[in-house]
C-alpha cells in the first residue's frame, strides 16, 4: 500500500484529497452517506465577518459538463461557524480548512485574526471578491491589491494562510508570485471562471447576478495548466482544484504540481465522489507501484 500522507505547510494531510469551499457545507449532508474522517481535509463552507444572505434566486445554471453559480457567498458568519460548526467537525480525523472572505483589507484582517484563535489546521483566503473600496475591482486580479491584502492577513494569521486564486486574469503566475511575495504560505487554484448562460425564449439572462461562476469538469484543463504554471514559477503547496472527477483526475494534477486536491462540483452529481477518487487514487498508486503520493507532485516530464 502506497504512502499517502501529504506535508502541507507543516500540518499531516492522510491523504489528499480534501473538498472544495463552496460545494460541501459544513458536511453535514454528506456525513450521511460516509465517514468524513476519510478525508484529507475538509474546505468549509466561504465565511464572512456577518451573516450573509447571498444572491436572489435563480443562482445556479446548468451547463455542458459544469454549473454556473452566483450564491453569494451565502453563511452563517465567522461566529457561528465558530461556536456551531466547528463542534460538528472535530468529530471526525481530519483537518478543517477555513475558507474566508472579505470585502475590505480590514474586513480580511478582522476575519483573519478571528478565525486564527479558532480550532481549525488551515486558512483559506478567497480574493475573488470586489474590493469596496477600489470601485469593486476584485482584489485577486492586481498584483498590488494582492501583495495588500494577504500582507495585511499574514500579519495577524496563527494558522498556515493558503491564498485562493481566481482564473479570470491574464497572468496567473504573477498573480501567484505576488500572493508569495506578500507571504502566503500555500496556494489554492482554480475559483471559478466568469460565465454567463441566456434563456433564449424570454430573451434575459438565466441568473439573477447575470453572470456566475462556472465548475466543474468543462474548467479541468483551465485548472490543470495553471496548477503547472504556478508550480513553475514559485516555491509553495499548492490545492489543485476545478472539475476533478476521479482518481486519474487527481493524479493528473498532482503531476501539474498539487501537492492536495479539493472536489466540488463533482459532490453534487454524486455525494460519494471525494471517497471514491480517493480509491481510485489508491488503485492506482499500487498498480503503478509508488510508495508515496508525494511521489506523483510535479512530476510531468516536458
Amino acid at each position: 500500500m502506497a504512502d499517502l500522507r501529504v506535508n502541507f505547510c507543516g500540518v499531516e494531510l492522510k491523504n489528499p484529497v480534501t473538498t472544495a469551499s463552496g460545494t460541501f457545507g459544513f458536511g453535514h449532508e454528506y456525513a450521511e452517506f460516509y465517514d468524513l474522517g476519510e478525508l484529507g481535509g475538509i474546505g468549509a463552507k466561504g465565511l464572512t465577518p456577518e451573516e450573509q444572505l447571498g444572491n436572489p434566486a435563480p443562482r445556479i445554471a446548468e451547463t455542458p459538463m459544469g454549473i454556473l453559480n452566483c450564491v453569494g457567498l451565502q453563511n452563517p458568519g465567522v461566529d457561528r461557524f465558530i461556536e456551531e460548526e466547528i463542534p460538528f467537525l472535530r468529530q471526525y480525523d481530519t483537518r478543517i480548512i477555513a475558507n474566508v472572505s472579505g470585502h475590505s483589507v480590514e474586513e480580511y484582517v478582522g476575519i483573519v485574526e478571528k478565525i486564527s484563535d479558532a480550532d481549525i489546521d488551515l486558512i483559506e483566503m478567497n480574493i475573488s471578491c470586489p474590493n469596496v473600496k477600489c470601485g469593486g475591482l476584485t482584489f485577486g486580479t492586481q498584483p498590488k491589491m494582492v501583495e495588500e491584502v494577504v500582507s495585511a492577513a499574514k500579519k495577524v494569521a496563527k494558522k498556515p494562510l493558503i491564498v485562493k486564486l481566481t482564473p479570470n486574469v491574464t497572468d496567473i503566475a504573477e498573480i501567484a508570485r505576488a500572493a508569495v511575495s506578500a507571504g502566503a504560505d500555500a496556494l489554492s487554484l482554480i475559483n471559478t471562471l466568469l460565465g454567463m448562460r441566456i434563456d433564449i425564449e424570454k430573451r434575459r439572462p438565466i441568473l439573477s447576478n447575470i453572470m456566475g461562476g462556472l465548475s466543474g469538469p468543462a474548467v479541468f484543463p483551465v485548472a490543470v495548466r495553471m496548477v503547472y504554471q504556478v508550480h513553475q514559477a514559485v516555491d509553495v503547496p499548492i490545492i489543485g482544484m476545478g472539475g476533478i472527477r476521479s482518481g486519474r483526475d487527481i493524479v493528473e494534477m498532482m503531476l501539474a504540481g498539487a501537492s492536495a486536491v479539493a472536489i466540488g462540483t463533482a459532490c453534487f452529481a454524486d455525494p460519494m465522489a471525494p471517497v471514491k477518487a480517493l480509491h481510485e487514487l489508491e488503485q492506482f498508486l499500487d498498480e503503478h507501484n509508488i510508495k508515496s503520493v508525494t511521489e506523483l507532485t510535479g512530476a510531468v516530464q516536458i
